[in-house]
């Protein structure tokens, strides 16, 4: 079947499904975080399922290999069509499920992401390299199907994280197994309902469950590859349980990107951009801005104009049309956050706005925070806190506050921010992590590839690049 001969799916909401994904009975019930309503219901994998899974994937590897890249890629654009045919029922579950409001750059923009990604993924040029062509020897560095990739995702960006694991381990004629967070699986599970509607049976498969299912799909010895998306502790026990199959692994894991501005700024020009940096999706990124270090030249003025942002940016349910901010997604880390905040405030932090949460009514809502005069070993700083609170710390010395952010174990982002691009990339290389964006924070490009440093994971995605640590390596000399 080419992609020019498949007609395109339409589900005309949440509803329609959440009809097709929902068990017949039973399963797990998913609830609104922000309205604490029913969304629906997950289904309770089991081993076997994992095992049918991972099967399936392995028989249908060979035939999909054997399309090659230029078929691949049309059924990725095709897929991309398929998620723009259903892209408001998908924005809606996703909203419901997640929280994340419909509009800013939150549930449409994610799901316009999905198939953003997917084409240019597809568009991507792969061709094999050449090392050596003298008399007598040619060497070709090629790049070939690993096999069966599992994907385990998180509950931030369950749609568009999974869609960065799948379009790729697709693209370079993998098959793939989608493990999704326990939090957010029927957003996942309608993403690949959709796509499973364009791409030959069994390429991608989707099981649910709790941990037992992630580990055994790590250990698996028919899965070749892990992509792994989530915090460090989680990427550490995945590390362990893969070892004994020497299973490739990408890995991104989590973060507490710094930023730091320097004294030439216009703070009123700069404040939106990072308040964005550091509040989109509510703070619940993992590449997000989490200490941002302000040169004493300016720190009043960029906290005045930060604070102006904040109050003008509305918070509420997400199918409300009128929020760009929504609810943490869960009662965990809406506890870690209230808590950091907390902190912050005891070891003398001076909140600029926020820091005063509405327990009265439903959702997990915690207001878009701001926290001044904080020392930098204070919690708030120190911790990741993964949500809507921003720790602003006023510095002197260059050399200090570059030592400051690169003190912690982690470095997946951090940004720079002056109005001197060439002595902003002077300050960004030296700064420990995988990417360091200048006068911008978090801007990922399907183009551009990413990935962390130190104990914020390994292995690149996106780009040529990504693609490649999606193959197996061959060289052919001869």
């Amino acid at each position: 079947m080419t992609a020019e001969a498949i007609a395109l799916p339409t589900f005309s909401s949440a509803a329609d499904l959440l009809a097709v994904i929902q068990p017949a009975e039973g399963g797990r019930t998913l609830l609104d975080p922000a309205t604490g309503e029913v969304v629906g219901r997950a289904p309770k994998h089991t081993l076997t399922d994992l095992e049918t899974a991972v099967t399936a994937a392995r028989t249908a590897q060979p035939e999909w290999a054997a399309r090659g890249h230029a078929e691949r890629s049309a059924l990725l654009n095709a897929a991309a069509d398929a998620i723009d045919a259903n892209a408001e029922a998908l924005a809606e579950l996703l909203s419901r499920e997640q929280g994340k409001p419909l509009n800013g750059p939150n549930a449409r923009f994610e799901v316009g992401a999905c198939a953003a990604w997917l084409r240019a993924t597809a568009a991507l040029e792969l061709q094999p390299e050449t090392l050596v062509d003298e008399e007598g020897t040619k060497a070709e560095l090629h790049y070939r199907p690993l096999g069966v990739v599992g994907a385990i995702g998180p509950w931030n960006w369950p749609m568009m994280i999974h869609t960065w694991q799948i379009a790729p381990s697709l693209r370079m004629g993998n098959t793939v197994v989608v493990k999704p967070s326990g939090y957010t699986p029927l957003s996942v599970l309608a993403l690949v309902e959709v796509l499973n509607q364009v791409l030959p049976a069994d390429v991608l498969q989707a099981v649910t469950g709790d941990r037992e299912i992630g580990e055994a799909l790590v250990a698996h010895p028919g899965v070749d590859k892990i992509m792994f998306t989530g915090s460090t502790p989680a990427g550490k026990a995945i590390i362990r349980n893969s070892a004994d199959n020497v299973k490739r692994l990408t890995m991104e894991l989590g973060g507490n990107d710094a930023g730091i501005v320097l004294p030439d700024v216009d703070p009123a020009a700069i404040a939106e951009d990072l308040f964005w940096g550091a509040f989109l999706n509510t703070g619940q990124t993992c590449a997000a801005l989490k200490r941002l270090y302000v040169h004493e030249d300016v720190y009043d003025a960029v906290c005045e104009a930060l604070t102006e942002v904040a109050a003008r940016m509305p918070m509420g349910v997400g199918l409300d049309e009128n929020n760009v901010l929504g609810p943490l997604q869960n009662q965990a880390q809406y506890d870690i956050v209230a808590d950091l905040v907390e902190k912050a405030r005891a070891g003398g932090g001076r909140v600029l706005i926020g820091g005063n949460p509405d327990q009265d009514g439903p959702g997990y809502f915690y207001p878009a925070t701001l926290v001044a005069d904080l020392d930098n070993d204070n919690p708030l700083v120190a911790e990741e806190q993964f949500g809507p609170a921003l720790p602003i710390i006023k510095y002197t010395d260059l050399d200090e506050v570059i030592g400051m952010a690169n003190a912690l174990e982690v470095g997946l982002g951090a940004s720079v921010w002056s109005a001197d691009t060439e002595a902003a990339r002077e300050v960004a290389a030296r700064i420990q992590a995988g990417t360091v964006w200048i006068n911008k924070h978090g801007a990922v490009d399907p183009r551009v590839p990413f990935g962390g440093a130190k104990q914020s994971g390994y292995g690149l995605e996106f780009g040529v690049e990504g693609l490649k640590h999606l193959g197996a390596p061959q060289v052919i000399n001869g």
